[in-house]
């Protein structure tokens, strides 16, 4: 018995031992050197966005030339159909809602302001000599296509993100829009603006004060949406869809292929030979063999 015991005991040590040596170099080589320049780069490092790099192309200007002339739903099928279901944003009141806004997503995130974090926040902006104010900074790097993205936690009393002069700044950039979950100034001034929308969650007459930006370009969160860097966002009296731009050609032609079958059922239904039934949600036989006709009449814009 008294052997048993001991090579129990003895075994219990040893399990344990080797337990302590490997949460030391465990612990131990989880701690990543930093590299120099890192937190000086213009874009905040995140890891996720590094694993996913590879696999998001650049929206290109043609892409974006065509998303802009498809309808939202339209759009927002196709993007449903490959798996991409948190993409909507309704919450949002638009000071242009007759304006069509397509872009690519630069983002930034917010977050309460304390003075410990106030004053990392002002060190990295000198490490990397750009404003530590993100309205300001937009203003200054924001690119040409871009629609600048604010996560605010839909705070709006202080936390208003801009006026109209450092949105001016922004447009000036040739941005396409500007959507903010939060709150903005100067209300009436951007509601002059007509070519130029302008997304937000409310407006206030206070200036900024509670809430400070803290990274840029990362993941954020608008709503119930995840808003990545790069990502297409299309906005208009409905609200805002957002989607990788990796999946954008199958999405346009998806919504191509909607919007050219729509015509010939709007046609069909103007018609009048046909009963609602047989032209919505699908064709009857009747109705299926005379767009067999149409369509060679109207052959697709390639």
């Amino acid at each position: 018995m008294f052997s048993r015991t001991s090579k129990i005991i003895a075994a219990s040590l040893l399990a344990l031992s080797c337990w302590f040596t490997y949460t030391k170099v465990s612990s131990q080589s989880s701690q990543v050197s930093i590299p120099p320049g890192l937190r000086a780069n213009k874009n905040t490092f995140s890891p996720l966005m590094d694993v996913l790099a590879l696999k998001r192309p650049r929206a290109t200007d043609e892409q974006l030339a065509k998303i802009k002339n498809l309808q939202i739903e339209n759009l927002w099928g196709a993007v449903q159909n490959k798996g991409y279901k948190n993409c909507f944003v309704s919450h949002l009141k638009s000071t242009q809602p007759s304006i069509k806004m397509v872009g690519r997503a630069t983002t930034m995130r917010y977050l309460p302001i304390r003075p410990d974090v106030d004053e990392a926040v002002q060190q990295l902006a000198k490490e990397g000599d750009w404003d530590y104010r993100f309205n300001t900074r937009a203003g200054e790097d924001a690119n040409p296509g871009d629609v600048v993205v604010v996560e605010l936690g839909a705070m709006v009393e202080r936390a208003t993100f801009m006026g109209t002069m450092t949105g001016l700044a922004i447009k000036l950039r040739n941005t396409t829009g500007i959507v903010v979950d939060g709150g903005i100034r100067d209300l009436n001034g951007f509601l002059q603006w007509k070519d130029f929308p302008v997304y937000y969650a409310g407006a206030h007459a206070s200036a900024m004060a509670d809430q400070i930006g803290v990274e840029w370009n990362v993941p954020v969160r608008i709503g119930p949406v995840t808003v990545l860097p790069g990502d297409i966002v299309v906005g208009d009296e409905e609200g805002i869809l957002v989607f990788p731009p990796q999946i954008a050609d199958e999405v346009i032609k998806a919504a191509e292929t909607q919007t050219y079958n729509e015509d010939f059922k709007e046609e069909a239904m103007r018609s009048g030979k046909y009963k609602t039934r047989d032209i919505y949600p699908r064709l009857s036989p009747a109705a299926e063999k005379e767009f067999e006709e149409w369509k060679k009449k109207h052959p697709r814009k390639q």
